[in-house]
């Protein structure tokens, strides 16, 4: 519904977001209504298209201090296809006037950021459990537990799981366009 709401206020008819985000209509009307599950790079499309954040569009505001363990929202992206596969546990409720956004990238075996992403801030991550191939500006890091990166976000970049297991990585985005 959110969804339907910033495209509206954009004026914008479904085609037209198709076109700009490059699917089909079919696939934007099924996810005004909650039938399809985007990938995580398509859902930074969309975002773009219309000036918000994924955030925004997905999560309910929640201007807690605290967030305990088990009552965070979770994000759920597309797991059809290879290479993605990822789930986002929110740490920050999505509030304007907010400079970051916190998540835990959950990424499941084989799955990933489905290519490369371009945004305006910075990212900051870590990487709490499994193994992480990151791609930033054409050049690939293997991460392990225990290890960080930090990198402007307007470097292509892009991240997939290349094991069997779960990974789990702490991210956080300034300014949020999660």
């Amino acid at each position: 519904m959110k969804l339907r709401h910033a495209r509206k206020i954009k004026g914008m008819r479904l085609c037209d977001l198709a076109d700009q985000v490059e699917c089909s209509e079919g696939f934007l009307s099924k996810l005004e209504n909650d039938k399809v599950k985007p990938s995580l790079q398509l859902l930074h499309r969309i975002v773009a298209v219309l000036e918000t954040s994924i955030s925004t569009l997905f999560s309910k505001t929640d201007d807690s201090i605290v967030s305990r363990a088990g009552t965070r929202q979770i994000l759920h992206t597309s797991n059809i296809r290879p290479g993605e596969g990822v789930s986002l546990e929110t740490l920050i409720s999505p509030s304007k006037g907010h400079l970051l956004f916190g998540t835990i990238h959950i990424v499941s075996a084989g799955g990933g950021s489905s290519g490369t992403i371009i945004h305006e801030g910075e990212e900051l991550g870590y990487v709490l459990e499994g193994e992480l191939d990151l791609d930033v500006d054409g050049t690939e890091y293997h991460l392990m537990p225990g290890d960080s990166f930090f990198f402007p976000s307007r470097l292509p970049h892009g991240y997939r799981n290349p094991t069997d297991k779960e990974t789990r990585v702490l991210w956080v985005n300034t300014p949020p366009t999660f």
